[in-house]
């Protein structure tokens, strides 16, 4: 390359940077049927189910806060835990799921117990910020109540939501929900349970995070 072959193509590459670096200068996101929009087809609860299964999570699809509260205390049962970490929000915190488990005679902390807690605790249990049919993923944003260790550390993570937060598409989730301005420390998304490939180049679950994915999700309209 010339040096004034290589003078122009570096002002090429500047003055692209630049434009990249711009505010506003990011590329709108797909239109709603237009290329590289999938959205659900259909039922996007239905279709969060399947694609999780794909995943190798399971979701349980239940009719109300009660019956959302029975699943996971049979989950913890048929899990052997003996310790749980309980993240709080508007769904948790309808569930009283802190005084149900202790009942059963199991341990109780919450998202902010010390180390040692932390990493004893055999479930994590939180809420969720959205669920995204498309993949079967969960999305969410790190707080004070809702800390990523909730859902990253202990060996199995089961995650309460509703229908109203399931959303078609991953472009849904950046139309308005995220702003560049107010996200907070992480958004973490959750697509079935922790995979590690790199591992003699043969698949391994639950070495980076937890090995099981369960997610609760109440939905009235399977009463009907």
């Amino acid at each position: 390359m010339t040096r004034s072959n290589r003078e122009r193509f570096l002002e090429a590459v500047r003055q692209a940077v630049g434009k990249g670096n711009q505010a506003g200068g990011a590329p709108p996101l797909p239109e709603r049927g237009g290329v590289g929009y999938q959205g659900s087809a259909g039922d996007s609860v239905r279709r969060f189910a399947d694609e999780l299964t794909a995943a190798g999570g399971v979701c349980h699809i239940v009719a109300d806060v009660d019956a959302a509260a029975s699943a996971v205390e049979q989950l913890v049962r048929a899990l052997a835990a003996k310790q749980v970490l309980v993240g709080s929000g508007p769904v948790l915190d309808r569930l009283d799921l802190g005084r149900r488990l202790r009942d059963s005679g199991i341990a109780v902390s919450d998202a902010l117990a010390d180390r040692d807690r932390l990493f004893a605790a055999d479930v994590g249990i939180s809420g969720v910020d959205y669920l995204i049919a498309e993949t079967g993923s969960l999305v969410l944003l790190a707080a004070q109540e809702q800390p990523r260790s909730l859902s990253l550390l202990p060996p199995a993570h089961i995650a309460v939501a509703e229908r109203r937060q399931v959303l078609p598409d991953l472009f849904d989730l950046f139309d308005g929900r995220l702003e560049p301005g107010q996200l907070p420390a992480a958004v973490t998304l959750v697509t079935g349970p922790s995979k590690t490939g790199d591992i003699e180049l043969r698949l391994v679950t639950g070495v980076h995070g937890p090995g099981a994915v369960h997610v609760v999700l109440i939905d009235p309209t399977v009463a009907r």
